[in-house]
């Protein structure tokens, strides 16, 4: 049975108890593009889904978990603005953004501002998307 360890694969968590503190407003983010607000790094950057900075990764001078501490863990989720992953830092785990009701409008909203267009439907999705054949 592979658990996906040896690929460096890790699944997704789809709830999370973290999720009480996000914004009130992810209907307006800053772009994917946008630097850290700290030291002005301009990748591996990610965005704080509670206050809206955006702050750079633990790979570059780890102002995200830096914040994440400097909050007593109030702000425990960001969304990467180079996968776009979602991480949890008290949970310690990725969240499935895609799955998580809470967490999917602001995934979209990134991922168009990414790439121009919106993200891929889920299988899930395709039955909500009205057929040719319904009146």
């Amino acid at each position: 049975e592979e658990d996906g360890s040896e690929s460096g694969w890790v699944a997704a968590r789809t709830s999370c108890d973290h999720l009480g503190a996000l914004s009130d407003d992810l209907s307006h983010i800053p772009t994917p593009g946008t630097h850290c607000n700290t030291c002005q790094h301009p990748t591996e950057n990610w965005l704080c889904l509670s206050c809206k900075q955006v702050l750079c990764s633990r790979f570059v001078n780890k102002h995200m978990l830096h914040h994440f501490h400097l909050t007593n863990a109030n702000h425990s989720v960001a969304l990467s603005f180079s996968d776009l992953s979602v991480w949890c830092f008290s949970c310690d785990a990725y969240l499935d953004a895609q799955l998580i009701p809470q967490l999917r409008p602001v995934y979209q909203l990134a991922y168009i501002l990414k790439f121009g267009e919106p993200p891929p439907l889920l299988p899930s999705d395709q039955h909500h998307l009205p057929s040719a054949t319904s009146v």
